[in-house]
């Protein structure tokens, strides 16, 4: 039994510090929404010319804030895609929808101010693609979800600022790690998004 007290010591005070820390920190719950400016990076043709296709998202993140250091998971349905025309063609939409799971870590400076890195990891829900008829002049749309990977990986770096009254802005890159091309084709695709975003904390305990 004296052999052990080291080891109950040694957990009491582990015990104890971690009490102290999460008492000191900040828990959160909130909403986000804002638009996207999504692209695809591509190894296609250079024939076709790929632009930035807005969309939007929206959902849920929490929050564990330690002093200057925080840690970030969130939940976001994320229209993604581009714009893109090739020969003859007028601009058609490549229309990706994604339930994404960035887990960020945030680093806080002054009055708020953080910035903010992590893995996303981005679920397909859906993947739709117009096309071009030269012959009618008509646009159809189809679907292509088989021709994409259900999963994809993200870096995710951005800015943000977290204001009085629960309020939060940020801004952020998601830079796409992943090829999620697996249809016939050779050419590598990757997802990049633009996101700006306005939150609100719905519910806050401790500093």
């Amino acid at each position: 039994m004296k052999n052990n007290r080291p080891k109950f010591l040694m957990i009491a005070v582990l015990t104890l510090i971690s009490v102290g820390a999460f008492a000191q920190a900040q828990l959160a719950i909130g909403i986000k929404a804002g638009p996207n400016f999504a692209n695809l990076n591509t190894s296609e043709s250079v024939g076709t010319n790929y632009k930035n296709r807005t969309g939007f998202h929206a959902g849920a993140f929490a929050l564990i804030k330690f002093s200057k250091i925080g840690i970030q998971p969130e939940v976001l349905f994320s229209q993604q895609g581009s714009t893109f025309k090739y020969s003859g063609s007028p601009d058609l939409k490549a229309n990706f929808s994604y339930v994404n799971v960035p887990i960020l870590v945030k680093l806080y400076t002054i009055a708020g101010i953080n910035i903010h890195a992590g893995p996303q990891f981005g679920f397909l829900t859906s993947a739709k693609a117009e096309d071009y008829d030269s012959t009618t002049g008509k646009v159809t749309e189809q679907s292509i979800k088989n021709d994409i990977k259900k999963s994809d990986v993200s870096l995710a770096l951005g800015l943000g600022w977290d204001l009085p009254f629960g309020l939060t802005i940020d801004g952020r890159y998601n830079l796409g790690l992943s090829d999620i091309n697996s249809g016939a084709s050779t050419s590598t695709i990757k997802n990049q998004v633009w996101q700006f975003s306005i939150g609100y904390k719905l519910i806050k305990l401790g500093k």
